[in-house]
Order: structure tokens, then C-alpha cells, then sequence
């Protein structure tokens, strides 16, 4: 059975970081594209980066370019994101996915298959 499980979250200040850790299982994800999304009531879901080999493949919304950092341990099966500079409106509930299948673009979450359940941020002023 193929599973995420986020975990890493948390309260956190304004400017302060955080690393979230994607941990699979179930298959080998190692030449699959996997990235972060998030959620908050007001945005609906967001595409944050996406990473398909650690050394390139490497992609990220605007919003994250500068200040998050995705990477993958492939020997590990796990993905994780390094937060910096967190905002308030950072806050959101944070998922890892992965996909089936290599066409698509990352940036749409229809190209994934699979989801973990997600693991909040709050990042409060």
C-alpha cells in the first residue's frame, strides 16, 4: 500500500523557519516528480515546488522562490521542505504528493496520484 506521511510542522514567528519531511512508503519514488502543495480557506490549494531528481528538475511557485527549499533523499524514500522567512500568510495545512505517471505539469494538482494527509503551519505574528 503506497503512503505519505508529512510531519515537521508547528507554531512558528513571523521570520522564523521550518522543515516539513515527506516520508514514503510502499514504492520506490525515486524516478517519480513529488512536490508541496497547501491549503487555506481563502487561497484553496496551492502548488508551493516540486522536485523529480535532487540534482535538477527542481521547481517553485513565486511565492516560495527565495524562501523555501525543496531536496530528496532518495535513499530515505523521503521529500522535505526547508521554510525560511515564514509569514502569517504562510499559514496553511501542508501536503506532500507524488505522481503515477511522468507527464503533466507540476504545477496542477491533478498530475498527482498520490497524497499524505497533510501536517499544519501556523505562523503567527
Amino acid at each position: 500500500q503506497v503512503q505519505l506521511v508529512e510531519s515537521g510542522g508547528g507554531l512558528v514567528q513571523t521570520g522564523g523557519s521550518l522543515t516539513l519531511s515527506c516520508a514514503a512508503s510502499g514504492r520506490d519514488f525515486s524516478d517519480n516528480l513529488m512536490a508541496w502543495f497547501r491549503h487555506t480557506p481563502k487561497m484553496g490549494r496551492e502548488i508551493v515546488a516540486a522536485i523529480r531528481w535532487s540534482v535538477g528538475n527542481i521547481f517553485y511557485s513565486d511565492f516560495a522562490q527565495g524562501r523555501f527549499i525543496i531536496s530528496r533523499d532518495d535513499a530515505k524514500n523521503t521529500v522535505y521542505l526547508r521554510m525560511s522567512n515564514l509569514r502569517p500568510e504562510d499559514t496553511a495545512v501542508y501536503y506532500c504528493a507524488a505522481d503515477s505517471a511522468h507527464g503533466g505539469d507540476w504545477r496542477f494538482d491533478w498530475v498527482y496520484d498520490y497524497w499524505g494527509q497533510g501536517t499544519q503551519v501556523t505562523v503567527s505574528s
